[in-house]
């Protein structure tokens, strides 16, 4: 994957695009249909970490600190999406702003892969990970 963001090795199947014709304007229940898109999009990516913090917060001594758990978890997942929503207007300019840039992200979106990839195939994420909590103690309590 890494080696398919740097550019020498372009995935075709990556490469594919595929879109539906939507008349404008979409209104109410276009909108309705768009979440329904993106939930069940994302259902892959947050389904696992959802059932990880219903389980969490199911095992916590009270209902309180279950329930303070998910609103953590929601807030966190909620409020970039509302912040999105208020500021649509400079996120468009910044998105057209960063597009000139967006080869380079991908290139070093590409690297990090790469090194990341060498890290988990020669063992060094362990020992990083290690290291990083002999010398920090305190990151132990993270998570």
């Amino acid at each position: 994957m890494g080696l398919h963001f740097l550019g020498p090795t372009r995935i075709g199947l990556l490469m594919r695009e595929g879109r539906l014709p939507i008349p404008r304007p979409v209104g109410v229940w276009g909108a309705y249909v768009m979440g329904l898109a993106f939930a069940f999009g994302w259902t892959p990516c947050i389904g696992p970490i959802l059932a990880a913090i219903l389980s969490m917060a199911a095992a916590e001594a009270t209902v309180a600190k279950g329930a303070a758990m998910l609103a953590v978890y929601s807030a966190g997942l909620g409020i970039p999406f509302l912040a999105a929503a208020f500021m649509v207007e400079q996120f468009s300019s910044l998105s057209a702003r960063m597009k000139r840039h967006l080869a380079s992200v991908e290139r070093a979106m590409g690297m990090l892969m790469i090194i990341a990839g060498i890290g988990f195939l020669t063992g060094s994420v362990s020992a990083i990970s290690i290291w990083l909590l002999e010398t920090f103690p305190a990151l132990q309590n993270f998570g």
